[in-house]
């Protein structure tokens, strides 16, 4: 007998992944905020992004953005490919779309490829899918919120009731017969813009009524979002009338009725409105997406840039004597002012772990958060007024049997008032005011936003400063007698009105959550009102223009 052997063969190594791949990420009819979890992970560490629509590079920055407000890492820097239209301005083929797709694939780098709608509905993710996989690539597919639903559901109209159970989808082109839809209670157009007179024309022979509703939505999703609602018969004059154009999506049948209860999106109090928003760049995110929340569209125009001081020496003393125990408190007045200090502790090399034994005060809920996010957390935020004013009312007084230092370091911008300064002396205690930022005025916006500034393209202009007001006259001029104007309590107004401005909203407490609902409801109140007068809801900048004087 042989003796069996004991040992083992060596494993054989696992194969190597090959790099490179693709995500093909649906990105819905346009609402960022329509994208899936996964979609924004993708976007977040894309390397290289493969676009399809004008809007898709704006929705990149957009979710990126948002990434970093709220500290998440993202790739360094992203580079963007027209994967719509090739060099020469024309649209590409589903087949010259694949190439770019797959040269860019095997580069080895993360590459995600974006697409209108869902990438297997409609598009050409198929296409581009099997030519990535016919070179050996890797590829995942993401899918994305179809506008075939999600344009009727924002403008109000479910496809399907308990009563109306079946839909169809259709593609318009030259050879549809539309006798197979003679009976189908709920139709889905597709590309009908150009051809809808026609289209109606042919649905009315196969048997369907001619006061049966139609609506066609252009660009839904979006703050643009148009909707009008007809009959088979009137739909072609009125699309001319409205003058639709692409991309629309026009649903036929009784479900369009439905729009007149359920319309939500279109009935935002700030629908459209173009809001002027000038902050600094830093502080304009949550504001925005605020606005976002009600409708408005914000632009965002930074006049004030926040610099370091002049002569940072007054700081690197303040922040030594914070960590050899010089002070009791530590007020911070602004987000600014925490950013400021969080930086100078960086680079020390401190952490928050030099605040022990150091209470804090904060000025109000937002510099509250800031305060948080290191890791902190603030011993005094004002019971009452978010302000100055407010953390003095509830400030303690000097009290030598039970605090062992009377001295408080104020970090601050070089423009403070030293109202603060002179309560808390008042109140037993010695302060270091430090200058920890300087706010300078920003450089005056492109020449198309002054224009539109001055003429009244803006619906409104929301102030949350006195400086804002002035830095914005300052660069580019007072805004248009017709923009509604928004600010964030009584001393930002009075700078305002003494710059000539007519104050519409104002806050009912300095808080920049409060300004915007408060700007809503304003907008909701004026478009309730031209509801109830029988009159179309319009803008604030949809003014007529005035005609000339003519001389007798």
């Amino acid at each position: 007998m042989t003796r069996a052997t004991t040992a083992q063969a060596a494993p054989t190594p696992a194969p190597q992944a090959k790099p490179g791949g693709v995500a093909f990420v649906g990105t819905g009819p346009g609402d960022p905020d329509l994208l899936t979890v996964r979609a924004v992970r993708l976007i977040e560490d894309a390397d290289v992004v493969i676009t399809e629509e004008p809007g898709h590079a704006d929705m990149v920055q957009v979710v990126r953005a948002r990434a970093a407000a709220t500290g998440e890492e993202t790739s360094d820097e992203v580079e963007f490919i027209d994967g719509g239209f090739g060099e020469d301005g024309q649209p590409l083929t589903h087949a010259a779309r694949a190439k770019v797709v797959v040269k860019q694939a095997k580069r080895g780098v993360r590459v995600v490829r974006l697409l209108g709608g869902d990438p297997f509905l409609y598009a050409s993710g198929p296409e581009e899918a099997q030519a990535v996989a016919k070179a050996g690539l890797g590829f995942e597919v993401v899918p994305g919120v179809s506008s075939v639903g999600a344009v009727p559901a924002y403008a109000g109209i479910p496809l399907t009731t308990k009563d109306h159970r079946e839909v169809a989808v259709v593609t318009c082109g030259d050879k549809v017969d539309w006798t197979r839809y003679a009976d189908t209670p709920t139709l889905v157009l597709l590309s009908a813009v150009g051809q809808i007179g026609d289209i109606a024309k042919q649905l009315i022979a196969t048997g369907r009524s001619p006061q049966t509703p139609v609506a066609m939505t252009r660009v839904g999703t979006t703050t643009e979002q148009q909707t009008i609602t007809s009959t088979l018969e009137r739909i072609a004059a009125d699309v001319r009338a409205a003058r639709i154009t692409p991309p629309a999506i026009t649903v036929i049948g009784s479900v369009v009725d439905l729009r007149e209860k359920l319309s939500w999106f279109e009935t935002k109090p700030l629908f459209g409105w173009r809001v002027l928003v000038p902050r600094t760049k830093e502080q304009s995110a949550s504001l925005s997406n605020r606005l976002r929340e009600f409708g408005g569209v914000p632009e965002e125009v930074p006049t004030i840039s926040v610099e370091p001081p002049r002569n940072p020496q007054q700081m690197d003393k303040a922040v030594r004597g914070l960590v050899e125990g010089r002070y009791e408190w530590i007020a911070f007045t602004s987000v600014n002012a925490v950013k400021a200090v969080r930086e100078k502790f960086e680079e020390y090399g401190l952490d928050a772990r030099a605040f022990s034994g150091l209470k804090i005060a904060a000025v109000g809920d937002k510099t509250a958060a800031a305060i948080a996010a290191w890791g902190l957390r603030a011993d005094l935020v004002p019971s009452g007024e978010q302000s100055a004013a407010g953390l003095l009312e509830d400030w303690p007084e000097y009290d030598e049997q039970l605090d062992p230092i009377n001295r408080v370091f104020l970090p601050r911008a070089d423009i403070a008032t030293e109202n603060l300064v002179a309560g808390l002396i008042d109140l037993g205690w010695e302060c270091d005011d430090v200058t920890a930022y300087r706010t300078v005025r920003a450089a005056p916006p492109p020449a198309p936003t002054r224009d539109a500034i001055k003429t009244g393209k803006f619906d409104a202009v929301v102030f949350t400063s006195s400086s804002t007001v002035r830095n914005l006259v300052g660069i580019a001029g007072k805004p248009h007698p017709s923009t509604v104007i928004a600010v964030i309590g009584p001393a930002t107004a009075k700078t305002a009105q003494e710059h000539g401005l007519r104050v519409d909203v104002i806050a009912p407490q300095p808080d920049v959550d409060l300004l915007v609902e408060a700007l809503a409801g304003f907008g909701s109140e004026r478009r309730a009102a031209m509801v109830e007068n029988g009159e179309p809801v319009t803008k604030p900048s949809d003014r007529k223009p005035s005609a000339r004087r003519r001389k007798a």
